[in-house]
């Protein structure tokens, strides 16, 4: 990767996003998504987005402000992707084993993908997302 992409903060990234410009899609998700670990509600959106990466299935991003933050604890662990960032991972405070870095956030994603800021993503054999 020598190419680099600009983070909604300015930073510069090491990125792929030149080399596959189409690769991803973002769309606003109709209705109400419930984000659930057991019996515990983690968050409950009319605005979440959908984002459609290549073959990969469709991810459901929640805005922070629809999430029981308070019910998630902040872990040492990131990943990189070279098309979104740079993600923050959470667990689930009231979750098993299944809840342990279950639930990711691109904090300063590259800017193309900036409406991602301050959403979550969950894993979904960990954590049930539903669409009403």
């Amino acid at each position: 990767m020598s190419e680099t992409a600009r983070t909604v903060s300015g930073a510069h990234l090491p990125s792929r996003l030149a080399e596959f410009p189409d690769r991803i899609r973002l769309e606003p998700v109709t209705g109400c998504v419930v984000v659930t670990l057991n019996d515990t509600e983690i968050a409950r959106s009319k605005n979440a987005i959908r984002l459609h990466e290549g073959e990969y299935a469709p991810v459901l991003y929640v805005p922070r402000s629809d999430a029981d933050m308070p019910g998630l604890k902040r872990t040492d662990h990131s990943t990189f992707c070279p098309l979104k960032g740079e993600a923050s991972y959470f667990s689930v405070i009231a979750g098993s084993d299944a809840g342990v870095n279950a639930v990711w956030s691109y904090e300063d994603p590259f800017v193309p993908l900036a409406q991602i800021k301050d959403h979550l993503a969950f894993y979904t054999d960990r954590i049930t997302v539903t669409e009403e």
